[in-house]
């Protein structure tokens, strides 16, 4: 097996596997632990945990908002990731909350920016699991953003705006084309100030990344939005210039209780 591992991924030391499989992080589809000397069979399944080295540490920490026997609400910071991916994997939510609480069936239902603060939902009971996904497949959850942008004139609040999204230019932006709007969000005014204003956004649909694009789209761009309206330079993250996007609340009727959720942020833009 070790010598398969070598050649299968020649950038991975020997003595790296080596060092995982005597961690017991080596495993077929069984569970089973793979050792160097185990025999090479064709067709199996491997899993294994990647690792990073010099994982830059993120400064900031998540607040659990609520605990029951199905699902999780987190207060996500700025800059940290959702789920492993690039060059993030520890310092990732779902890794720090696996690890702080010991749920191994952990998995967010629902998407959250990196960039974005607020509040999402983990699910940790496979068997429930399916009735709280359906609900945002439903559109059955009830989502409020709010984003600090420069003030919109000549517009009465609250109002909707849609357009047509579609996958854009770099692969990770989105853009607007002519057609059918297949997005659509409620934008209302919650207070000025000075120059810039808070705004409470409403997604009706879910598109990525619709909310900054739309509000770049109106020429109000969300404040140290490095995508929108257009890319900036990669740089290190500048922590001090969050992107001033937080999923404020989300509230739902629980497939499971029947009761009335409603779970909200206490951070502050």
């Amino acid at each position: 097996m070790l010598d398969f591992l070598c050649a299968r991924f020649p950038d991975v030391a020997a003595t790296t596997w080596q060092e995982r499989m005597a961690r017991g992080e080596v495993v077929d589809g069984d569970g089973v632990h793979l050792l160097p000397d185990s025999s090479y069979r064709p067709g199996i399944c491997l899993f294994y945990y990647r690792e990073l080295s010099g994982e830059t540490p993120i400064p900031f920490r998540e607040q659990i908002l609520h605990r029951d026997a199905h699902i999780l609400a987190v207060d996500k910071p700025h800059f940290l990731p959702v789920i492993p991916g690039g060059r993030f994997l520890h310092e990732t939510l779902l890794v720090r909350l696996k690890k702080k609480l010991q749920l191994p069936d952990l998995t967010p239902i629902h998407r959250l920016d990196r960039e974005t603060a607020g509040v999402i939902l983990f699910s940790h009971n496979a068997g429930s699991r399916g009735a709280y996904q359906s609900l945002f497949q439903q559109r059955a959850v009830h989502k409020v953003y709010e984003a600090l942008a420069p003030t919109l004139n000549g517009r009465s609040f609250p109002f909707t705006y849609r357009s047509r999204m579609v996958d854009g230019t770099p692969f990770f932006r989105m853009q607007e084309a002519a057609g059918e709007p297949n997005s659509e969000t409620r934008i209302d005014l919650i207070e000025q100030r000075g120059a810039l204003s808070l705004y409470q956004l409403q997604p009706l649909t879910g598109r990525k990344h619709q909310l900054r694009v739309h509000l770049a789209a109106l020429g109000v761009p969300i404040v140290n939005d490095p995508f929108y309206p257009q890319v900036l330079p990669c740089k290190a993250d500048d922590i001090t210039q969050p992107l001033q996007l937080l999923a404020r609340a989300v509230a739902f009727v629980d497939p499971i209780t029947g009761d009335r959720r409603h779970f909200e942020s206490v951070r502050k833009l």
